[in-house]
């Protein structure tokens, strides 16, 4: 079988961990900061599990990682 290649977008949004569930980062949080609040902000912090409904669609893209 030829090799698969990576989606190169995914890639650099995702990354799997240990059990195979697929981490990505918070949105809404790049500009505008200023109008949106401190509460808002911290809870935009870190790193979230993507929705089950868009793992299957992220496995294909990320075969290997």
């Amino acid at each position: 079988m030829p090799k698969l290649k990576s989606h190169r977008g995914a890639a650099k949004r995702f990354k799997k961990t240990g059990t195979g569930k697929f981490v990505r980062s918070q949105a809404f949080k790049r500009h505008i900061l200023t109008s949106k609040p401190t509460r808002r902000k911290r809870q935009m912090r870190g790193s979230e599990v993507v929705a089950s409904a868009d793992a299957p669609k992220l496995k294909r893209m990320l075969p290997y990682d």
